[in-house]
């Protein structure tokens, strides 16, 4: 049989973060880890390090928490949004203007898990997209009812994509992606959500992407930051079920 693996092209450039304090519910505020120091405090220095930010540029960090593995102990994910670097390094180019009209794509948007258990970051992760919104993080039981896995949507220009990933043996892996909508401010757009039901072949949900209605582009608003509500439109449009033998999403080829 015919499987389909979906991997859906994302532009790739080379390219390369403001620390402030949020008020979403899932967001990790005060606990501390590294002995003494709060999880902010010692994501913020490691970042810092691993990514090279000079001490006068201002990036994003959010911190997010949730038991992400099997072992019980609650670990985080910590993105990083460097918009101000990216528009500084933009002016600097000869392209400036072609830069700016492509919403400064490039690795500007990064997250690191932090496991609970070992007390660690991670190395970074690039999620090559435009900084002019960071990444957005939510978490859902996929692979297993005993702990999360993670969701991550991020923006290029006028579409949105949604990338899975869970934790295996202390590290994120991505397992699969999906558009969240595409099209925005055209006349040919496309929207989807997303449920889960029980898995084909073992304990790994099933993905359902369901059809959406993608709310129209108001009047005046920039395409490439707005961020549209889709409506659910109750059709499945695919069904992706997790392959153990890839080790990710696959759907039947139905040519």
């Amino acid at each position: 049989m015919k499987y389909l693996f979906l991997v859906l092209p994302l532009f790739i450039w080379s390219c390369k973060e403001q620390v402030a304090a949020d008020e979403q519910s899932n967001i990790e505020q005060q606990p501390a880890t590294k002995g003494k120091q709060s999880l902010t405090t010692y994501a913020d220095r490691m970042v810092r390090a691993k990514l090279g930010i000079q001490a006068n540029e201002k990036f994003d960090l959010k911190i997010y928490r949730a038991q992400l593995d099997a072992d019980g102990i609650e670990d985080a994910i910590i993105t990083v949004n460097r918009l101000d670097f990216a528009m500084k390094e933009a002016m600097a180019s000869p392209n400036a203007a072609k830069r700016a009209e492509l919403g400064f794509m490039g690795n500007f948007n990064y997250f690191f898990f932090f496991d609970g258990k070992l007390d660690m970051l991670s190395p970074p992760l690039a999620i090559p997209s435009s900084p002019l919104l960071p990444l957005s993080v939510s978490f859902e039981n996929i692979s297993s009812p005993e702990y999360k896995d993670v969701l991550i949507d991020f923006r290029i220009r006028n579409a949105s994509y949604k990338d899975f990933y869970t934790v295996s043996n202390h590290t994120p892996r991505r397992i699969f992606q999906f558009k969240n909508f595409d099209g925005l401010g055209t006349n040919l757009t496309e929207a989807y959500h997303f449920e889960y039901g029980a898995g084909s072949y073992g304990i790994q949900k099933n993905i359902f992407v369901m059809e959406g209605q993608l709310e129209a582009l108001p009047a005046g608003a920039d395409k490439n930051t707005f961020v549209p509500q889709i409506k659910p439109i109750e059709k499945i449009k695919y069904t992706f079920f997790y392959l153990e033998s890839e080790a990710k999403y696959a759907t039947k080829d139905t040519q």
